[in-house]
């Protein structure tokens, strides 16, 4: 287990003490411990290996006993036994959010709360409101949080979709029986949550097919098998859906499947105007849209051909959600796309001198083996500090240490010198100006008070983009997808302000994140704004979000032109020159 894990593991066995009731100091000193632990510069396995975990302040001799004996197994009895002695539905509370140990202990004492259902009760008969220390507004918060859990739990992450898809795909390619194979829906969208994974396949013998999908590894229920349609529900709790359809079929259906139910309707409707009918089934004159569902007189060897025949230009997968990409399609003015190969590099990175998990030596390594031209290091600011970020002489070090290993010509990829910097309370940044003055960029940041009015936010951030030395903004909303709801603020004025300082707005690939949201895009690039794909990675496995990003950005419709990173060495060392 490493670093960051454990310190989630300390963390979690101070909160469940803190729902037991046990001694404060005994409390106190697993968050305390978790702190030392997460701001510790040192590598966790070399103090390990060198014994000197004990000699750490605030890390005692039962601490040091539990730390490495996570280290070394990734398991703890100690830490299996506070779970098991916690009734489940008090850890299930802990997934609402403003939640912690002490207000879960609260509620289950006084008033026998130990669900989210009692919870949830208590909450509609007012009785959260009245104890000590909660209030009217905690109330709806919880309420709030407790509604969008529910809401959460039937989606699941893109990214996580994408896996789980890229497991089942190569079985049903590798059948004998199988033309063609693809996912479709939201997945095949690039939609940043997915409800169901849809599967269609073309074949003329569908039986074998569906055996063998009911059957595969990693099903926990069946919950339909037909001829040509089964369902089942995956051990990870995600729905897969399975179509057959005939060879001739396949196109039209796989367009119908990958939606959206917008972009459909203006399909058909556009069909209609053409005196055409157009479904899952095919497409023909519609005087024959009652007849038997065989392929109409149009035949589809590809979904460019249905377009065609329509007379659109063809509409990308990730463009179809039924906002004006239709009416482009008929104008001829859908953009080229951005592609993945398109990216040179990014910006918006984390080292082991703040929370990252890789050493920036590291991190390098990596960009230079994926090709890149050159990489930003964005390592968290001191006000973070439960991301252990950098005071001015760590940072000062830093950034050293980077022109050192630039000069050092070990690799082609050049790194960037640059810092997130935490927006304060009123848009001040956590840096002075002259330290500032010594990165190549800044990524200023919001990281807390992130409940603040949609007036309040809004001005705070736009303070923030008319500093002289922010580059770009990162991760604007601070929504994480499926856990927290984005923070109010008034996008379009702050879009606004972004272009009217030259300044660039962040689309943070993280698969938790895709912020800022794909729907602001289009009219923010078509303003003038620019676009920065950063995978904010805390690990190198972590840059393969980028293509998290590109997803994103295409279906924001945005082209290689609208994206910073996007252009060569030369180009940016030119473009920081003239910003900062």
């Amino acid at each position: 287990m490493d670093k960051k894990d454990i310190v989630e593991v300390l963390e979690r066995i101070g909160t469940m003490m803190e729902i037991k009731g046990e001694n404060p100091f005994k409390v106190r000193a697993y968050f305390s411990g978790a702190r030392t632990l997460q701001t510790m510069e040192e590598d966790l396995g070399t103090v390990i290996e060198e014994e000197r975990l004990g000699d750490v302040p605030g890390i005692g001799k039962a601490l040091t006993e539990k730390i490495e004996t996570l280290f070394a197994t990734g398991e703890l009895k100690f830490y299996d036994d506070l779970i098991a002695s916690v009734p489940s539905g008090l850890l299930d509370l802990l997934e609402v959010p403003g939640l912690g140990g002490k207000k879960i202990k609260a509620l289950h004492e006084q008033l026998e709360i130990d669900s989210i259902e009692s919870l949830t009760e208590a909450c509609n008969e007012g009785k959260v409101a009245e104890l000590k220390g909660f209030g009217e507004k905690t109330q709806e918060k919880i309420l709030s949080g407790i509604k969008n859990r529910e809401a959460y739990s039937a989606r699941h992450l893109w990214w996580k979709a994408r896996k789980v898809a890229d497991r089942i795909l190569p079985g049903l390619e590798g059948l004998p029986q199988v033309e063609r194979v693809e996912a479709a829906g939201s997945l095949r969208r690039g939609m940043e949550t997915v409800g169901d994974l849809d599967f269609l396949v073309a074949s003329s013998e569908p039986a074998p097919i569906m055996e063998w999908f009911t059957s595969m590894e990693g099903i926990a229920e069946v919950t339909a098998h037909g001829d040509t349609k089964s369902s089942v529900r995956l051990e990870d709790g995600m729905q897969a859906d399975l179509r057959v359809v005939p060879g001739e079929q396949f196109f039209f259906a796989l367009h119908h499947f990958t939606g959206s139910k917008d972009h459909n309707v203006r399909m058909r409707q556009k069909a209609l105007s053409l005196g055409l009918s157009l479904s899952e089934w095919g497409l023909r004159p519609e005087e024959e849209k009652d007849s038997s569902r065989k392929a109409g007189p149009v035949q589809a060897n590809c979904e460019e051909d249905i377009f065609k025949a329509l007379g659109l230009q063809y509409v990308p997968p990730a463009l179809r959600e039924g906002m004006g990409e239709v009416e482009a399609a008929e104008r001829n003015e859908l953009p080229e796309l951005l592609e993945y190969s398109d990216l040179k590099g990014c910006f918006h990175n984390h080292t082991t001198a703040s929370d990252g998990r890789n050493t920036l030596e590291e991190m390098a390594a990596e960009a230079d083996a994926r090709g890149w031209e050159y990489l930003g290091i964005a390592d968290h600011s001191k006000s973070s500090f439960q991301a252990n970020g950098l005071d001015e002489e760590r940072l000062a070090r830093q950034v050293e240490a980077i022109r050192e290993l630039n000069d050092s010509g070990k690799f082609r990829c050049r790194v960037f010198a640059g810092s997130e910097v935490d927006v304060l309370s009123g848009g001040k940044l956590d840096f002075e100006d002259s330290v500032l003055e010594s990165l190549d960029y800044v990524v200023a940041s919001v990281h807390n008070g992130l409940t603040q009015d949609e007036e309040t936010m809004t001005a705070r951030i736009i303070t923030a983009l008319e500093h002289p030395r922010v580059t770009m903004f990162g991760h604007l909303s601070a929504r994480l997808l499926l856990r927290r709801e984005p923070s109010r603020m008034n996008v379009a004025k702050i879009i606004d302000a972004a272009i009217a300082n030259g300044k660039i707005l962040e689309l943070n690939a993280n698969p938790m994140r895709l912020d800022l949201d794909w729907r602001h895009w289009r009219r923010a690039a078509e303003k003038g704004l620019l676009c920065c794909i950063n995978p904010d990675a805390h690990a190198v496995e972590q840059f393969d979000y980028q293509l998290a990003g590109v997803h994103a950005a295409r279906k924001g419709w945005l082209t290689a032109e609208n994206v910073l990173n996007t252009r060569t060495l030369e180009e940016i060392h030119a473009y920081l020159r003239t910003t900062g």
